[in-house]
């Protein structure tokens, strides 16, 4: 009889602290705090805004590297094709579908006005777990600009990609230029880009000369460590990119990502 007692004592003592924890409003007894929604970024006009990419990568420092990076280790059996994002988005997934295919990935700088066009590619370029970066915005001469009109054209890009992304890209590459002034390179970090990144192999796919003609400079001049300069929108381009994973393949080379090049 005595230890029913005692139990129905403390059953009445926990009501009563139950009670007055709803009360005060108690986190633990109140209803579970509300998750943060997804981080969204707007569509277009009158669409409704898309939801971001999550943990897109962020610029990195490579200690040792120089600010503009041309080339990685000549010691490891790797290269970097890197594809001036902009032109025909059909083209463009093309490009990146042949190099999946082989089990190449690839690093794109992106206009900014073309991502503003096609948004869609910049999370089909990091769900193929490429590289993404910042090609400016309007693709310009950016080394004949003001410091005014140099910053809005790095700055824009960045905008765009964290946007769309959530970061504003892996790497910074100027625009209409291999290598960037004094300027340009301090802008650039400014905006938050440890480097600049250029190239040492021009496979002039720009000038449309064939795709065989791609083909051979390409080969011509990649070594180990290379990053070679290619775009989109260009049809030579497609057409040479098979024969050249299979050039990087008869070599023992492997297409990686210029982040993965230099890590």
């Amino acid at each position: 009889m005595i230890e029913t007692d005692r139990r129905r004592a403390l059953r009445a003592g926990v009501g009563l602290l139950a009670a007055g924890a709803l009360t005060t409003g108690c986190a633990a007894t109140g209803p579970a705090p509300a998750r943060p929604s997804a981080s969204r970024s707007p569509g277009p006009p009158g669409e409704a805004p898309r939801p971001a990419l999550a943990a897109a990568p962020a610029p990195r420092r490579f200690p040792g590297r120089p600010a503009q990076i041309d080339h990685g280790p000549r010691t490891r059996p790797r290269v970097a094709l890197t594809f001036h994002g902009q032109g025909d988005p059909a083209i463009a997934k093309s490009l990146l579908t042949e190099a999946e295919k082989a089990g190449a990935k690839v690093t794109v700088l992106a206009v900014g006005s073309w991502l503003d066009a096609h948004p869609d590619l910049a999370r089909r370029i990091l769900d193929g777990g490429h590289d993404l970066g910042n090609h400016t915005h309007h693709h310009r001469d950016i080394n004949a600009m003001s410091e005014a009109e140099a910053t809005a054209e790095i700055a824009g890009c960045a905008d765009r990609l964290r946007r769309l992304t959530g970061s504003i890209g892996t790497w910074f590459r100027p625009s209409r230029t291999r290598t960037a002034t004094p300027l340009v390179e301090r802008l650039a970090r400014r905006a938050g880009y440890p480097h600049v990144l250029s190239y040492d192999v021009d496979s002039l796919d720009f000038t449309s000369p064939g795709a065989p003609a791609v083909t051979r400079k390409i080969a011509a001049e990649i070594r180990p460590g290379s990053v070679v300069s290619l775009h989109f929108g260009y049809a030579d381009t497609v057409a040479a990119l098979p024969a050249v994973l299979k050039e990087l393949e008869r070599r023992g080379l492997r297409a990686v990502t210029t982040t993965e090049l230099l890590t």
